[in-house]
């Protein structure tokens, strides 16, 4: 071998003669989605390993994210089979506080009414299966509607099961829009309100004891054995996390819940989520109709939180804020915070955070339901 072949063997090795413009595309995505995180502090736990990932995933040659890379094999274990998100609603469970639910129980009706953008988009999506030839079925079609939920985990451990094939699209817009909140949720937010709305003091929560914590999880499994089995995997996951931390007498448990396995598993699932966004499979324009559906469906769903809360004040004498009917979609506790932030914006004594998370984890609950709805009726 002469040395002049030598020398051309060594410059194709190389990234500066092997990367393709797509792929520098794409590293700038996983750039841009660094730099949020750090600069502008959105949601920096899932969007700097979802933007290394990104990276990663985009260097030539090297093939991380193929199927024997470090990245390929660990989507293939924790997305694919579904076991990240059940991890992942175990530690979430163990952080949650059901107790600002429990204090005023019709904040419930919130984040159901915020799961309307789940069932537009399904529709949605069917629609653009007839008309601009996207191959969408309504396994599909209510794969991507899970998005609407802007649940994470709920929409991997849905699309794992019904649509393999699209589940790297839909865990990226789903992680995407989650960590986006704050930049998507507020001009909604101000668009669907008036002044005098926007000033509304909502009272005080009452204390919750931690008896009704300790039965509440118990009675949503209960209930969903007995009426909604599909969705026991993420409704289990979600109550024994939540059992763990409030019955008191696990505390180890609890604390590794919340602290070492989720942040091990939110490590691995952000790089897992992040290994799909290589250029040869996203830029497609079936990838893209998912990320536009999946923007829709999360705005819609803000919106129909904001006015059935706006409906419900027609009804009540203890008005609600609007803001915490867009806490309604289960992004926790991300979209409490925005609505506790732009509630504050108008009225600086105004504290909405723990009155939005009441709906806020009945999106969780919602968005899980209605998955094991969909996964029921869906063949």
């Amino acid at each position: 071998m002469d040395t002049t072949t030598i020398f051309q063997r060594l410059l194709d090795s190389t990234g500066l003669f092997s990367i393709t413009l797509p792929q520098v595309v794409m590293i700038v995505v996983g750039l841009v989605l660094i730099t949020l995180a750090i600069k502008k502090g959105f949601e920096p736990l899932l969007l700097i390993p979802i933007g290394f990932g990104c990276i990663l995933s985009n260097i030539p040659i090297a093939e991380i994210s193929g199927p024997d890379g470090l990245l390929g094999l660990i989507y293939r274990f924790g997305v694919q089979n579904g076991v990240f998100p059940l991890l992942i609603f175990m530690g979430v469970g163990a952080m949650t506080d059901f107790g600002p639910l429990l204090a005023n129980p019709k904040t419930l009706f919130l984040g159901a009414a915020a799961q309307f953008g789940i069932f537009f988009t399904l529709i949605g999506s069917l629609f653009l299966a007839k008309f601009f030839g996207f191959d969408f079925g309504l396994r599909e079609a209510a794969s991507i509607g899970i998005i609407g939920g802007a649940d994470g985990p709920t929409a991997i451990f849905v699309s794992s099961q019904m649509a393999p094939q699209l589940l790297g699209a839909i865990a990226v817009a789903a992680y995407s829009y989650m960590a986006l909140v704050p930049m998507i949720q507020p001009p909604i937010m101000r668009l669907m309100t008036n002044k005098e709305e926007r000033t509304i003091k909502m009272k005080q929560l009452r204390p919750v004891s931690q008896a009704e914590k300790i039965i509440f999880p118990l009675v949503v499994l209960l209930l969903c054995i007995f009426f909604l089995p599909m969705a026991t995997p993420l409704i289990g996951a979600l109550t024994f996390g939540n059992l763990a931390k409030e019955c008191g007498v696990v505390n180890r448990i609890s604390k590794t819940l919340q602290n070492e396995l989720i942040n091990i598993v939110t490590i691995l699932l952000g790089l897992a989520v992040g290994s799909q966004l290589s250029a040869s499979t996203f830029l497609r324009w079936e990838t893209i109709a998912i990320l536009i559906l999946g923007l829709v469906a999360f705005s819609i769903g803000t919106a129909t939180g904001i006015l059935f809360a706006k409906g419900m004040n027609l009804f009540s004498k203890e008005k609600i804020h609007p803001f915490v009917g867009a806490a309604g979609v289960s992004a926790v506790p991300m979209a409490a915070r925005v609505a506790s932030k732009e509630g504050q914006r108008y009225n600086p004594q105004n504290y909405l955070l723990m009155h939005a998370m009441g709906p806020n984890v009945a999106g969780v609950l919602g968005s899980a339901v209605a998955a094991g709805v969909l996964m029921s009726i869906i063949p």
